[in-house]
Order: C-alpha cells, then structure tokens, then sequence
C-alpha cells in the first residue's frame, strides 16, 4: 500500500545541500542576472528535446531501429533524472520523491518551499521554463503517440509510451508538489492552468511600455 504527504523536510539525513537551501548556496555573482542556474535551465530543456529530435530524424541517419531506441531512451533517461533531482528543486523549489518503510510500505513524499522568502528568490524566467518544458513535451510525445498508433507503427508505439511515462511521471509529481497530494489530479491541473493563465495575463497588462517617444521629429509636407 502506498500514501502520499506532502512536507518540506531533507529527503536524507545526509543530504549533502538541505532541500530549500540550495540557493544559499547560489554564487554572488549571478546576482542580478537573467538566469541564475543557467546550466541547469539548459540541461532541463536539452535532454528532453534531444529525445524528441533523435526520434523525429533518426530515419535520416540509421535505418536501425534497435540504435535509434537505444538512443531516445538514454536521453529520456537523463531527462528523468535531471528533472526529478535537479532541476525541480533548484529552478521552482520543489521535489518528490519515494521510500519503503521498514514495514514494507511505500511512500510518495511531495515537497514544496513555500516560505516567501524562498519564493521571493526564485528566478521567473527558469520558473516559467521549466514549467512549459514540463508540460510541452508530453503533448509532443501525445501526438506521436496518435501518428504511430494511426500509422500502425507498433514497434515505434512502444517507445513512445516509454516517453509518455517517464514524462508524465515528472508532469505529476510536480503538480502535485505545487498544490498538494490531497487533490486529485483533474482538480491539480485544471488550478494549474488557471493559475498560469492568469499569471501570463497578468504579465502583459502590468509590462511596461519601453517604447520611447520620437524626439527631434522635423515636419513634412510644410505649407
């Protein structure tokens, strides 16, 4: 049996940076900057788009199928395994995770820092990327899916379901961190999406307006 919390304490006793300190830990000098984990935004989004180009062009390259699966999947692997552990907790503070207990017993931890301080550090821009890589990429591999199951291209259709479960696999995890593990998942996305509409709409209502005024205009068509 398995149950699901939702807490924000280290996943490990020795977690080498505690989970919600990781910016304390942030270099000084990327203070300021657009993008404070650089490296991690672009990992969060190479892998995953690594795995969709390969198999959309790997006919191109290699007839085999066996090299061209063997590829996607190492990517979607690394994609995994960087968005699980990395760059959920760094770029949006958050993390899930698993253990069994000593009876047995599995459980689903969901974390989220919440604080306002914590929030407050978090950088928009990575915020906003690793949220429409989280939720792009699936839609992808979703229309794959349909293009391989029309197609009756069998063997293709089970690597994309390999994609479509380890993508959507972070997908919930995540949404769950974000509004807790007492909400089913309909309820999660649909607060999701409303939250991201209206925060974009926000976004562009409150812009300002760079546009500078022409200056030293001379008239024309002076009679």
């Amino acid at each position: 049996m398995a149950s699901a919390t939702v807490r924000n304490v280290p996943l490990l006793d020795d977690d080498t940076i505690p989970f919600g300190e990781e910016d304390e830990m942030r270099d000084p000098s990327r203070a300021g900057q657009k993008y404070t984990h650089p490296y991690v935004t672009f990992f969060h989004l190479f892998f995953r788009g690594a795995a969709i180009v390969i198999y959309m062009f790997c006919g191109w390259f290699s007839d085999s199928f066996i090299t061209s699966f063997v590829f996607v999947v190492l990517f979607l692997s690394a994609d995994f395994w960087t968005v699980k552990n990395i760059s959920g907790r760094l770029l949006v503070g958050l993390r899930w995770w698993n253990y069994v207990d000593d009876d047995g017993k599995s459980h689903w931890v969901f974390e989220s820092k919440n604080s306002d301080s914590f929030q407050s550090r978090v950088n928009k821009h990575e915020q906003r990327i690793f949220w429409l890589g989280l939720i792009l990429c699936p839609v992808f591999w979703g229309l794959f899916f349909l293009i391989a199951l029309f197609g009756f291209k069998f063997k293709w259709l089970l690597l994309v379901m390999i994609a479509i479960a380890l993508n959507a696999a972070n997908l919930y995890g995540y949404i769950k961190c974000s509004y807790g593990a007492g909400k089913d998942l309909n309820t999660a996305a649909s607060d999701f999406v409303k939250t991201q509409l209206f925060k974009n709409a926000m976004d562009i209502m409150t812009r300002p307006n760079t546009a500078q005024p022409p200056t030293n205009v001379r008239p024309t068509g002076v009679v």
